[in-house]
């Protein structure tokens, strides 16, 4: 290793230790000691705390770091104070963190030193179990305004969650991904009520609450005003049964939610936001049952810009169709209809085919292209396809393990 070193001349290096790979004695170190200054990535795992990795690495971190842009610690064992007090001697692995770019700590206390880091851009805390306070956690993100990523994977004392009475109080104006896992409704209804959201951000909330059921609005602050002003207007939705999840996009930004906890209402859970100019809509909805047809119509009644409808894993898609044929005719702008992994056999075609006839008929714009891709390689027979041609201009038919860009 030290010829690798002195060959590598100023090259940057990365640094990833596994501390219970070290074995005894062994000096693996030593050579890598005058070469600290070029360390621009470390990553430590595998120790039970901070405080053991000085034990574990004697002399490491007593050479600087200057220019330590990315550090990732993996401790085993919950700490026992997630933000140690001012006083508290502060480990010789955070002293070597001035110019940090990216942070990423799981189950690791967050020091002094982590506060007000100028040049934080990635800050990533994952896997822990003890609760923080929701105060003192908004006092770390409130010193750290120039945050770009933020991804959280923690859990706040119940009492300590507050929701702000008017603005938002952290200004994250240069915040282009928040990812925010918790088993409360209440841990992400804080933090989206705490942060000023930007324009063009992607907003991910993650329920990993399994023993009872949600709806993304409790998850949302409460009206759900700075996400529907931040994605308005609204222009595509796409709704997942299986696994659950929904996904909003408008204003160039995003806003997705997913759920192990299925619920028959997140069946509709999407239209309880502005829909009026939502040109895409993308579901994989089983309408097994007349109610839940009825139902679907009622919602495709709220779509009167929808451009492009994209049915996935259906296996009556014939049943989503049957809204087209309704009168007056849903849906007026409708041009594109797509179908991937769905059961399609003639009865889907010939309501597709009474559907686009009753719409010529119509005011309603001429529908003028079906997209079928499957990616199994089961597709539509050559007589069902020249039916189809027959109606529409351009029938595409393709394999192939996901939608193209349908806009």
């Amino acid at each position: 290793m030290p010829l690798c070193l002195e060959r590598a001349g100023a090259v940057p290096l990365t640094v990833d230790i596994t501390v219970s790979d070290i074995k005894s004695g062994e000096d693996f170190l030593g050579p890598l000691l005058p070469h600290t200054s070029r360390i621009i990535r470390l990553r430590l795992a595998g120790y039970p705390s901070v405080e053991a990795v000085t034990n574990d690495l004697p002399g490491f971190f007593d050479s600087p770091m200057p220019n330590l842009t990315s550090l990732e610690l993996q401790q085993t064992t919950e700490p026992t104070e997630l933000f140690p007090p001012s006083e508290a001697p502060v480990p010789s692995v955070f002293q070597n963190v001035a110019k940090l770019e990216s942070l990423c700590l799981t189950r690791t206390p967050l020091y002094p030193t982590l506060f007000s880091i100028p040049s934080l851009r990635e800050l990533k805390l994952l896997g822990y179990t003890n609760l923080f306070n929701f105060g003192a956690f908004i006092g770390f993100l409130r010193s750290n305004l120039n945050l770009e990523l933020v991804v959280l994977d923690i859990q706040f004392v119940a009492d300590s969650v507050k929701i702000p009475r008017g603005r938002a109080t952290i200004p994250l104006s240069r915040l282009q991904h928040l990812s925010i896992t918790c088993s409360k409704a209440i841990d992400s209804k804080g933090l989206l009520s705490y942060i000023s959201l930007p324009r063009g951000i992607r907003i991910e909330v993650i329920s990993n609450l399994s023993d009872q059921s949600v709806m993304v609005d409790s998850f949302l602050p409460s009206p759900p005003t700075p996400i529907e002003k931040l994605l308005a207007p609204i222009t595509t939705f796409k709704t997942r049964v299986t696994p659950r999840e929904l996904r909003l996009f408008g204003n160039g930004s995003t806003f997705t939610f997913r759920s192990i906890q299925f619920t028959m209402g997140a069946l509709w859970e999407w239209a309880k936001f502005p829909t009026t100019a939502a040109r895409e809509f993308h579901t994989n909805v089983h309408p097994y049952t007349y109610s839940d047809i009825r139902l679907f119509k009622a919602v495709m009644g709220r779509l009167p810009a929808l451009e492009i409808l994209a049915v996935s894993q259906t296996e009556f898609p014939v049943g989503l169709l049957s809204a087209l044929t309704e009168e007056p005719v849903l849906c007026p702008a409708l041009k594109t209809i797509a179908f991937f992994d769905c059961k399609i056999g003639s009865n889907t075609v010939k309501q597709l085919g009474e559907a686009i006839a009753k719409r010529r008929d119509s005011t309603a714009a001429r529908l003028h292209r079906v997209v079928i891709v499957n990616s199994t390689g089961t597709l539509l027979d050559v007589t069902s396809i020249r039916q189809l041609r027959e109606s529409v201009p351009c029938v595409e038919v393709r394999v192939d393990d996901k939608l193209p860009d349908l806009s």
